[in-house]
């Protein structure tokens, strides 16, 4: 990832954190996008620390909000002169509950940010890395978006639709040089987990802590998928909540 250039959306914890540190101390410059901007600052201040350089950069983004998913492309093209990958992380599952307890506005939310959110991400990095001829988005997923889960409707549906974006997008796509592809990580060790177990609905708020990887492991996972041997995994999602997937990352021996 030596002088790349990624932007990270829901960068202030979790995976997108990870994903900061990772990709920084992979070589990569990286700009940071959430709506929390104090907690990005402290990130990248943490970064450019340890790398003794301005290599990680800020700005606050509403992924629901296709003007500021632009305005982040533009930040990476403004200040560092491409981008290379872009990490559509930003996501949300509370509320959770079943549907006819559901309230239509927080529904509606849920979709705006997990699936609109990565069709705003790919229509603004789309056309810069077209003109570039190369570059690689990665959208993260979830075995939500195959398999159906009592309370989580809108997480399912939106998952499920970020899916069908990967699978368009790589055949749109492909031809250009850009690589479009999909993470599905399972269980993180996150705060949506809380929120989860939180819930008491359904089988997964019922797993321990011990249960869920740590987010250094997709962070791990999502380096991966940048380089040439993740390319056969194009327009998929590439899980790694199977042995094999933890031993093509390196996770496992």
């Amino acid at each position: 990832m030596q002088n790349k250039i990624v932007l990270i959306t829901g960068a202030s914890k979790g995976i997108g954190e990870a994903a900061a540190h990772a990709f920084s101390e992979a070589g990569a410059s990286v700009v940071l996008a959430a709506r929390s901007k104090d907690q990005l600052d402290n990130i990248a201040n943490s970064i450019n620390e340890k790398s003794g350089t301005a290599a990680a950069a800020t700005i606050a983004c509403d992924v629901s909000n296709y003007q500021d998913m632009v305005a982040a492309v533009n930040m990476c093209v403004q200040r560092f002169g491409r981008i290379d990958v872009l990490v559509n992380n930003a996501g949300v599952i509370d509320p959770i509950a079943r549907l006819t307890d559901s309230d239509p506005e927080e529904w509606t939310k849920v979709i705006d940010i997990n699936l609109n959110g990565v069709y705003f991400g790919l229509r603004a990095a789309l056309p810069v890395m077209e003109k570039q001829q190369s570059g690689i988005v990665i959208n993260i997923s979830s075995g939500a978006a195959t398999g159906a889960l009592e309370g989580w409707s809108h997480y399912c549906a939106s998952k499920a639709g970020a899916l069908s974006l990967t699978k368009c997008a790589h055949k749109e796509m492909a031809d250009k040089g850009i690589r479009v592809v999909g993470l599905s990580p399972g269980t993180v060790a996150t705060n949506m987990q809380v929120e989860i177990k939180a819930s008491g609905i359904n089988p997964v708020s019922k797993l321990s802590s011990s249960d869920h990887i740590p987010p250094q492991w997709a962070a791990k996972a999502l380096l991966w998928l940048c380089t040439d041997d993740a390319a056969e995994y194009a327009g998929t999602d590439f899980s790694i909540k199977t042995d094999e997937g933890r031993r093509l990352v390196g996770l496992i021996d």
